[in-house]
């Protein structure tokens, strides 16, 4: 995307060489993991610099739609998109077919129109639960009681914070989702417009209560925690504040490692400076942003100041 030249990407290398070129380009773009690799962690690589690209982006991902130790898809859209806007960008999503582990075999189609600029924002109003809703699925030629079980587990250990739950059991189409699979994606949405995520996915050996539970034990925890973000969030939106004109703010539970991961790179390369503080059982993470603007903007080049 960015006609990079990579030195040292051989086998038993202790050291990498990336080196970008000076524009985003424009274009369709095609990655296929060959496995069931998360297609939503390809979509964290990719988003950043196609938002920043001279004109529309294609991405078309194969591997794993719903991965463990991963973002199902259905995050990316309900959840992530959701923050991403605040930045003042999105994406478009088509599936196409679904993919599970072990086979892999998914494919998405992720289209991107590029911004000028991500703007700053502040998530710090968490508000009252105003809905709780999600998918309990099998898919391929598991029993549909796999999906109810599922879905009366999260009931089971999430009532008494939300009584009225609206959670869709379905059977996949074969045609989309032709492999076995069952799994749990579940959003809490606040009355101040935040969304938080938890998921679960079936196997071998594991109940389907269980997985149910899990999901609602996790979903639980980030809601308890009066955060605006859940934990699988925080390290995602790291990025977006180091790039955004203006100082970001969120409101978030607990530092995940893999938050204080992304802050740790976020700085050593852009040479920004965030802030943890911490504000009762909640921390708040804050950022100065880098400004970047997208001189190579389709639209609004010429009105931009000459840095990238």
């Amino acid at each position: 995307m960015c006609g990079a030249k990579l030195r040292g990407d051989n086998i038993g290398s202790t050291e990498i060489q990336f080196i970008p070129g000076k524009r985003i380009k424009r274009g369709h773009y095609v990655a296929d993991t060959r496995t069931a690799g998360s297609i939503s962690l390809l979509m964290q690589i990719a988003l950043p610099c196609a938002l920043l690209a001279d004109g529309p982006v294609t991405l078309d991902l194969k591997g794993g739609t719903n991965a463990d130790m991963a973002p199902q898809i259905e995050y990316m859209t309900e959840v992530f998109r959701n923050v991403l806007k605040l930045f003042g960008a999105t994406f478009d999503m088509t599936v196409h077919r679904r993919g599970y582990y072990p086979k892999g075999g998914g494919f998405v189609t992720v289209d991107v129109t590029p911004v000028q600029k991500l703007v700053a924002t502040r998530v710090m109003e968490r508000g009252f639960i105003s809905k709780i809703y999600g998918w309990s699925f099998v898919a391929g030629t598991l029993p549909m009681r796999l999906a109810n079980q599922m879905s009366e587990g999260f009931k089971e250990k999430i009532s008494d914070l939300h009584p009225r739950t609206d959670i869709t059991v379905l059977k996949e189409d074969i045609n989309l989702a032709p492999n076995n699979c069952s799994g749990i994606i579940t959003v809490c949405e606040t009355s101040s417009g935040c969304r938080l995520g938890a998921a679960g996915l079936g196997r071998r050996g594991a109940a389907p209560l269980d997985v149910g539970r899990a999901a609602a034990l996790a979903l639980r925890h980030d809601i308890l925690s009066g955060g605006c973000l859940d934990t699988h969030l925080q390290d995602q939106v790291i990025i977006y504040m180091a790039l955004a004109e203006g100082r970001s703010s969120m409101r978030v539970g607990d530092i995940t490692l893999h938050t204080k991961t992304a802050i740790y790179i976020a700085e050593l390369i852009a040479n920004v400076r965030f802030e943890v503080e911490e504000d009762g059982s909640q921390n708040i993470i804050q950022c100065n942003g880098l400004r970047v603007y997208n001189r190579h903007h389709p639209n609004q080049a010429e009105l931009l100041p000459n840095r990238y």
